[in-house]
């Protein structure tokens, strides 16, 4: 099965699940995948969090019920796994801007959000260098959060996560922890289990001989074969933009027609300047041959 037949097949469940309780877990055995992992993956492709796709299917489907028949507000809101009416009505809102009890009354236009489908695009209008390596097991110690893909909080935690470490002196504290600050200071997420929907996420400095680990989290990195990805160069506020633009290339371009698969986990960003004021950086993924 290919990764887009895998995804449709998670789709298929969550469709047929819209009014039951999804479970992670399984989709997570449909897609091969963790449940986190998933759930990343979903957003990097869709730009959508798994979460709000639920929603936004259960609202349209909750639209046409109270459009189409005299079922009560009440027992809309129950048939779509809501507690209460109050918090129903709030996510109605959210979605088609109105309460559902006025869109019943006055039959006002709604908004209706289709079931996504996955499809295999081939562009071939831009060239995608990547190269592959294989490394022996490193070191790594840092400054750990951990954070959750709900909501897609974790798009707006992770950048104030440097922010307040920028602030308030841990990142200088791990820059000068190095005593070689030209090696710099880089990222890596989904190296352990945290439960749930959540993951962790590190500020990382390699470990040298050198180093002072003290305060802060150690991190065995396994040997592995890697597929790295570079950005084009950029300026620093450019950062952000041109990174996530990389990894999603990675995940609907690259990863479907690959001879390799991706391992859960262990994915880094690494931080480079140049000689010119200009930025760039490397996105690195574990993978395995199909």
């Amino acid at each position: 099965m290919t990764w887009y037949e895998r995804m449709n097949s998670a789709i298929d469940y969550i469709e047929k699940n819209l009014c039951n309780e999804i479970d992670f877990d399984i989709i997570a055995k449909i897609v091969c995948q963790s449940p986190v992992s998933f759930q990343r993956t979903f957003s990097i492709v869709t730009d959508m969090s798994v979460f709000e796709y639920i929603r936004k299917r259960k609202m349209t489907l909750a639209a046409f019920d109270l459009q189409s028949n005299s079922t009560k507000v009440i027992n809309v809101s129950f048939k779509y796994g809501y507690e209460s009416p109050e918090s129903f009505t709030r996510a109605f809102k959210d979605v088609h801007g109105v309460s559902p009890s006025k869109a019943k009354r006055y039959g006002l236009p709604l908004k209706a959000f289709p079931r996504i489908t996955f499809l295999l695009s081939i562009k071939g209008d831009a060239v995608m260098e990547y190269r592959i390596e294989n490394k022996e097991a490193f070191s790594i110690y840092g400054i750990e959060g951990i954070f959750t893909m709900e909501e897609d909080k974790n798009l707006k935690d992770i950048p104030m996560f440097w922010q307040e470490c920028v602030k308030d002196g841990r990142f200088d504290k791990l820059l000068k922890s190095t005593k070689d600050p030209s090696k710099g200071v880089h990222a890596i997420c989904s190296y352990r289990e945290t439960g749930g929907n959540t993951f962790p996420y590190m500020i990382f400095a390699y470990c040298t001989n050198d180093c002072n680990t003290e305060g802060f989290t150690k991190v065995e990195v396994p040997a592995a074969t890697w597929a790295i990805f570079k950005t084009e160069e950029h300026t620093r506020e450019q950062t952000s933009e041109v990174i996530q633009s990389l990894v999603k290339r990675v995940y609907t371009d690259w990863l479907p027609t690959a001879a390799y698969k991706k391992i859960d986990g262990y994915e880094l960003e690494l931080y480079f300047d140049s000689d010119n004021e200009k930025y760039y950086e490397e996105t690195w993924i574990m993978v395995k041959p199909k």
